[in-house]
């Protein structure tokens, strides 16, 4: 792909503060196409709770004077503030009202997304979904892109908000997609059932912002005790494991244990809080991250094992392992693809002996291994493999072959 317009549509915004496959895949779409990326839409209750929000106070200023043009944030990347308000509409049960009221808010993003692509010339684009559901499943048909991308990176079945529309809404886009891609085997299987072509492309890493360089200086963590055990994304109790953490924590008050970035409920009224050893330093940019973990000794990734982990390849584990650091990770189905590269403890008992082992890891081998493993791992390289898939399937269809 080449010289082509492409519409990327997901679940997060451009501004999103915890990292976005969605925007690096834009970013990497940009260096040899024209993208627009779109953002996500208001709905009624984001709007009623969360009004003092800056990004919600400026999408609300794109709706209010109908502003439709695009903003230039990159070379070829420009950004859709859609200027529509969606009902929230996933309480609704399955049957006419929703479906009435979920196809006109597809219909009210779909005129946005004309709108703003008139505007730029794109009389005709790829549309790449990063895991839009609902307010896609009629896209398609109202869109009318030359070629459909689905990306599948997490597995809905297990959590409660989809369950209701999206799961039976997903399997319908996934059959009409040309191409699927996931960034893991497990749900490129799970796509495979609904599609033919559904493709393991496995996952991506910013290798220009996660470097192996000598630990930063980060004030708030220098009187930190040493060893200093961390972790970075999102805290929520539906991924992790806030027993284990506890379990460590108090097993070894010794070790300082560094969590970093945004928490849900679960984790804001956890025990974690209480304990002397652990530090909540709360959500920082992107672009801020590298220097925290610079001053990791051992990174983390504690999660539980179910439905929506076992088959998750998670991104910070290419993040921690570029920068060279030794890496201990819950043993899901998954992450046996890094057995060589980091320990996967399968219990409580077993976490404690593999950060101990990981601690005692001094070789510097064992560092150019790690991070030589995550430099297989690049958005370019991710996103090639994103385009020969789109030529391939381009070409069979050509001949005849599909």
């Amino acid at each position: 792909m080449m010289n082509e317009h492409i519409v990327v549509i997901g679940q997060q915004d451009w501004e999103s503060t915890i990292g976005s496959n969605n925007v690096n895949i834009a970013k990497e779409f940009a260096k040899q196409n024209k993208v627009l990326y779109v953002n996500i839409a208001l709905d009624r209750i984001t709007l009623c709770r969360n009004k003092q929000d800056v990004l919600v106070r400026k999408k609300l200023r794109f709706v209010t004077q109908k502003h439709w043009q695009p903003e230039p944030v990159l070379p070829n990347l420009w950004v859709l503030y859609p200027s529509v308000v969606l009902e929230s509409v996933n309480w609704l049960p399955k049957g006419l009202i929703y479906d009435f009221f979920n196809k006109r808010n597809n219909q009210k993003l779909a005129k946005s997304i004309i709108a703003a692509c008139q505007k730029l010339g794109f009389d005709s684009f790829v549309l790449f979904n990063d895991s839009l559901i609902s307010r896609a499943v009629y896209l398609k048909k109202l869109l009318q892109p030359s070629f459909y991308i689905y990306y599948s990176r997490d597995n809905f079945s297990s959590q409660p908000y989809f369950q209701k529309h999206a799961l039976e809404e997903e399997k319908n886009i996934i059959k009409e997609a040309n191409l699927v891609v996931a960034n893991s085997t497990q749900l490129a299987q799970i796509a495979k059932q609904h599609n033919p072509h559904s493709y393991d492309i496995g996952q991506g890493c910013d290798l220009n912002l996660f470097k192996a360089t000598s630990p930063a200086n980060v004030p708030e963590m220098a009187a930190f005790p040493r060893p200093i055990i961390g972790y970075a994304g999102f805290l929520t109790a539906m991924r992790l494991d806030i027993e284990l953490l506890v379990h460590i924590a108090t097993s070894r008050p010794c070790w300082s244990f560094v969590l970093i970035g945004p928490e849900d409920d679960a984790f804001r009224r956890s025990s974690l809080h209480h304990l002397a050893n652990v530090y909540f330093l709360g959500n920082k940019k992107p672009e801020e991250l590298p220097a925290y973990i610079s001053q990791f000794d051992v990174a983390i990734n504690p999660q539980l094992v179910n439905e929506l982990t076992n088959g998750n390849y998670p991104r910070k584990i290419d993040e921690y392992l570029a920068m060279g650091k030794p890496v201990v990770a819950t043993q899901t189905e998954f992450m046996h693809y890094f057995s060589g590269f980091c320990h996967l403890p399968h219990n409580l008992s077993s976490w404690i002996e593999s950060i101990e082992k990981a601690l005692a890891e001094k070789h510097e081998t064992q560092k150019k291994e790690r991070i030589a493993f995550a430099h297989t791992h690049s958005w370019e390289k991710n996103v090639q493999k994103i385009y020969k898939l789109v030529a391939e399937i381009r070409d069979n269809k050509k001949f005849g072959a599909v």
